[in-house]
């Protein structure tokens, strides 16, 4: 028996419309929330014993048998008819082939509504941990780098011009932090999506199901809805976790973008490993970075993915519309694309090989030392604007003359200003640039160590927060 009987059409005169039909009907990727649905079932269950609606034995069937449409839909024994509407409409229709009129009884006190709402909630709320699980990975691969290149120097940039000298390790703890914020937006999320939907039926309550709260801690929420409209029109869970996702993304793109620098010829900081690179159909000795490329293209989806949520809820008045369906197909595919983009950027990440000599050659060219200068004259009582003045004509002069901050001699600096002592060329050096960092936060190698050691302690509560059960 195969025969699916729609959950509503009792007072229409006429059949849907094939067109109909084929529109309304949830698209197949909505099988990944019969889970989830059949929790929200057995909650629903317990709630009707206490309504009087069901027996204990008549729960217990109805549980038993929700369970084995479970397991045979995980494993594909079973699969929705042309005919189901929606995986609510499989459910039930499983529920009434194997238990006649009582699987029917399970609908009583409720609406796809509020199970709908249920549904995708709790979805979220697992991918929450699964997502930020694979951050840890991601992040645990920039840490090891990091402490890998504490002595390891190189150019600093900004406007894609070189700055200042940092150790490699600091621009790496930067992508790290990044994504760990991003992993507490997830845990906050999370507690703040602690409010169970269920009981709010269609969007005024439950007459039937009156004791929402139980259903709530069952299916592992902080409590129940306080406003049964919002329960079920309300979507700033779903548009916040895309925020998050999109965030996630952008900083994905961002760290892709530098290790596509870092690996180019220009650059040539880094190599890439051979299991996480491709080659060219043309040219044999190609090895491209098409991992950051892949990512730094589909951080666009995670972009699109939130902007059509928020375009989604922009024009709807507040209850439940049909325009709410749109919130599963952002959902999925924001997080498939993290499935999909964070393991690979995370093997990416962990096997790159850098060239610590170039990078360190590279860490004082175009004169990354000038602010050196005008810190030490600044120390020595010189107002900073004068100090940034003379140092702007020490750097013309060493370009009129071809050589670099370093090679500047005694009477040189003479030249270029009385107040430049030949006691500043032992502050004119790389590792005297670096050591002069070690405050909180900076990049010295002292510094970058005690960043990473308080970035395990941050991440300690975050991972065991990732690792709990969430139903």
């Amino acid at each position: 028996m195969n025969q699916s009987k729609a959950l509503w059409g009792g007072r229409f005169r006429a059949q849907p419309d094939p067109a109909l039909t084929r529109y309304s009907r949830s698209d197949a990727s909505h099988l990944r929330l019969v889970a989830f649905d059949v929790a929200g079932s057995r909650a629903h269950a317990r709630e009707l014993v206490r309504a009087g609606i069901l027996t204990d034995e008549e729960c217990f069937n109805i549980l038993t048998t929700l369970d084995a449409i479970a397991a045979e839909s995980a494993s594909g024994e079973i699969e929705p008819a042309a005919s189901d509407e929606d995986i609510h409409t499989f459910i039930e229709r499983h529920l009434i082939e194997r238990l006649g009129d009582l699987g029917g009884k399970l609908r009583a006190g409720r609406s796809r509504n509020d199970q709908a709402a249920n549904d995708l909630k709790l979805y979220l709320r697992e991918e929450a941990k699964a997502v930020s699980q694979e951050l840890f990975a991601l992040i645990d691969a920039l840490i090891d780098q990091a402490s890998s290149h504490l002595n390891s120097p190189a150019p600093g940039f900004t406007h894609l011009q070189a700055a200042q000298p940092i150790v490699f390790g600091h621009q790496l703890m930067a992508h790290a932090q990044a994504f760990s914020r991003n992993i507490d937006r997830l845990r906050d999320w999370h507690r703040r999506s602690a409010r169970s939907p269920l009981g709010a039926a269609a969007l005024a309550g439950s007459a039937i199901a009156r004791h929402p709260q139980e259903t709530a801690r069952e299916l592992g929420y902080d409590g129940s809805f306080e406003n049964s409209i919002d329960a079920v029109g309300s979507r700033d869970h779903v548009a916040e976790f895309l925020f998050v996702t999109a965030m996630i993304g952008v900083d994905l793109s961002r760290l892709s973008e530098e290790i596509i620098l870092w690996c180019s010829q220009s650059f040539a900081w880094a190599k890439l490993d051979d299991a996480f690179s491709t080659g060219s159909s043309i040219m044999p000795q190609k090895k491209n970075p098409d991992i950051a490329e892949l990512t730094r293209g589909r951080s666009a989806r995670l972009i699109g993915c939130l902007s059509s949520i928020m375009a989604t809820l922009k024009g709807l008045p507040f209850a439940y519309n049909r325009d709410l369906i749109e919130d599963k197909k952002a959902a999925f595919e924001a997080v498939d694309t993290l499935h999909m983009a964070l393991p690979a950027m995370s093997g990416l990440v962990r096997t790159l090989k850098f060239d610590v000599d170039r990078m360190r050659s590279a860490a004082t060219q175009g004169f990354t030392l000038a602010t050196e200068m005008a810190d030490w004259l600044a120390l020595r009582g010189i107002p900073f604007s004068h100090a940034h003045e003379i140092t702007g004509r020490a750097v013309r002069y060493c370009e009129d003359h071809g050589v670099t901050l370093e090679d500047l001699t005694p009477d040189m600096l003479a030249a270029i200003d009385p107040a430049l002592e030949r006691s500043i060329m032992e502050h004119l050096s790389l590792d005297a640039a670096l050591a002069a960092r070690s405050a909180h936060g900076g990049t010295s190698p002292a510094a970058v160590e005690r960043q990473i050691g308080r970035l395990s302690l941050t991440l300690a509560p975050l991972r065991d927060w990732a690792e709990e059960e969430t139903l």
